[in-house]
């Protein structure tokens, strides 16, 4: 099915054009959409998330399924939304470090402090019994509507607990990955060092490991295993409470 895609204010900008007919397949929905934009687009993917989306002039939810010869609008939230970027995705796409610190990136801005990991050839812990061991390729996993609502939930609690950050980040790749390949990223940017990005990055990616639904394989010469956390979620983890987890260093 074919359908014809607008773009409007900063989209328009990412997009270089106003107008995309586009061919897709006919069980497509708006999420579908959007993934697909991310991919012929680049430029256009850190918009995305936060993107509205409009089909035949109704707004329209990322669930909802597209049809040939629709109209679907894109353009940020028609407050102006929050001056302060936020980015949140769960993606199969190779992670572009750079396009996300600049993404986050204000004219105020004056430091940025970012975490990533990667995956672990060689395990090592002293005291464990079964280690070193080897891993061949990592294999993650998420339960995606959830995993980006509690990623929204853990960007609120950092700007609560540190207003002075500016832009957040928090971006984690999924699928069969090899060693060494970027798995997640956490950034966090603001006017100055001394702000709380290093702390709003550490906690970032420590409740990102609590509540976000994302699992991962191991697999190795040995074998395969899913890797459990221990983690049990507490009225505070659920995302309308008003109860804000304090950081612990």
């Amino acid at each position: 099915m074919k359908v014809n895609v607008l773009f409007f204010a900063t989209l328009k900008d990412r997009a270089g054009r106003g107008r995309l007919p586009l061919e897709l397949d006919h069980a497509a929905t708006v999420a579908a959409l959007k993934s697909r934009l991310a991919a012929d687009i680049p430029n256009l993917a850190p918009a995305l998330p936060a993107a509205l989306v409009s089909v035949n002039r109704e707004f329209a939810l990322a669930e909802d399924a597209l049809h040939d010869g629709d109209e679907v609008a894109l353009f940020p939230p028609v407050s102006g939304g929050s001056e302060c970027p936020t980015i949140f995705r769960v993606t199969n796409d190779a992670l572009d470090l750079n396009e996300l610190v600049r993404a986050i990136t204000l004219p105020s801005t004056g430091a940025a402090c970012v975490f990533t990991g990667m995956v672990r050839g060689i395990t090592e812990r002293p005291g464990d019994p079964i280690r070193p061991h080897q891993t061949t390729r990592l294999e993650y996993e998420a339960y995606l509507p959830m995993a980006e609502a509690k990623m929204r939930q853990v960007a609120d609690e950092i700007r609560a607990q540190w207003p002075s950050v500016e832009g957040i980040a928090i971006v984690q790749r999924i699928g069969p990955l090899d060693p060494g390949t970027p798995t997640v990223l956490i950034a966090c940017s603001a006017a100055h060092r001394d702000t709380g990005v290093f702390e709003a990055a550490r906690y970032g990616i420590d409740r990102l490991k609590e509540i976000v639904p994302i699992w991962k394989k191991e697999i190795g010469p040995n074998g395969e295993v899913w890797v459990e956390g221990h983690y049990a979620p507490t009225a505070e983890d659920r995302g309308q409470s008003e109860v804000k987890r304090p950081y612990q260093s």
